[in-house]
């Protein structure tokens, strides 16, 4: 990254870092009364009447997700900024703790960009397989995956719309190993690059966000804020725009070694299913990237990306419930910060 880049990412964090400590503004969604009133009515629907109507709601009680201080309803934060300056258009709840899951990735990627862009790295360069060589190296590559075999190879290119589009967990192993020697070394560079950022309640364990194996003996997970991952995707966007050529794209088709090709379908559903796409006065869709994650334990979470009229922002949702509920909060929250931010 050049001088001049490295200065506006950092003016842009200081930015934001400055408008966070401000009283934090709440900016309700448009659908909130529509959805009180659908939520009283359906309370009032929901009375018990006999035996049948108990245990249906007894039914429902146990298939809803158990709430975690990792994973609630509708989320564990939210915020919204504008990623020119840092303003702060909305936060909820922005500075608590949560897993990120894949959305780990975005730190995966930028430091693979920054290689690139630094001549280290080419994006043509082919990245090999690794050989597996114990259970918790399998337990790093399980699905999501890509599923290459020891001694095959993808190029970089190939490998981050693997690791962006399809979320692929191998893929972050290959990468991380390719730029450093090993995931452990990256995972090292990974924070180092979060505290260089000011992201303070930060911690990576893995370079794909994946939880501990089940027998491990140090159940660590990685861990951020909504404001952190906030100032992640302030720097990348300022220093890296082009990682939004990977995570704009709503579909992939990917070649494998052996000649056969697969088509991947994005996990961004803001930004790929028509119920759920913020649009533009003009017609054209707002939403551009970045990237979502999951993880059982952590709940679903995206950091999205949006434009109007020249104006970008950036709306971050952590741990939700539900893909659902991160999906219906992080659509409203963009439509409301795209609206505030012109303001």
């Amino acid at each position: 990254m050049t001088a001049r880049a490295t200065a506006t990412v950092l003016l842009a964090v200081a930015a934001f870092a400055a408008f966070a400590q401000e009283p934090q503004k709440k900016y309700p969604p448009r659908s909130e009364l529509k959805r009180q009133a659908a939520a009283a009515r359906q309370t009032a629907a929901a009375k018990p009447k006999g035996a049948a109507s108990a245990r249906t709601s007894a039914a429902k009680s146990a298939a809803a997700p158990a709430e975690t201080p990792y994973r609630r309803s509708p989320y564990v934060g939210a915020i919204a900024v504008d990623a020119s300056n840092g303003r702060l258009l909305f936060a909820d709840n922005a500075q608590a703790k949560a897993y990120p899951a894949s959305v780990t990735k975005l730190m995966t990627a930028y430091l693979v960009l920054e290689e690139v862009r630094a001549g280290r790295l080419s994006l043509d360069d082919e990245v090999v397989a690794s050989p597996v060589r114990n259970r918790a190296d399998a337990y790093a590559r399980q699905p999501s995956c890509i599923g290459l075999k020891a001694g095959e190879s993808m190029s970089v290119d190939s490998m981050l719309k693997a690791l962006l589009v399809h979320s692929a967990n191998d893929a972050a192993v290959f990468l991380a190993e390719r730029c450093a020697g090993s995931a452990d070394a990256f995972v090292e560079r990974m924070n180092a690059k979060a505290a260089a950022l000011g992201m303070a309640s930060t911690r990576y364990f893995n370079p794909n966000g994946l939880p501990p194996p089940p027998n491990a003996k140090e159940r660590n997970f990685n861990f951020s804020t909504c404001e952190d991952q906030a100032k992640l995707a302030i720097a990348i966007l300022s220093g890296c725009p082009e990682i939004l050529r990977y995570t704009s794209m709503k579909t992939l088709e990917l070649t494998f070694p052996n000649g056969n090709t697969q088509k991947f379908v994005n996990h961004n559903n803001v930004m790929v299913k028509n119920k759920l796409k913020v649009m533009n006065p003009d017609g054209t869709e707002a939403v551009d990237g970045l990237k979502t994650g999951y993880i059982d334990a952590g709940g679903s979470s995206v950091v999205l990306t949006g434009k109007r009229d020249g104006h970008r922002v950036v709306v971050v949702v952590l741990g939700s419930t539900s893909g659902a509920e991160r999906d219906e909060a992080a659509a409203t929250r963009m439509s409301d910060a795209l609206d505030a931010v012109q303001l």
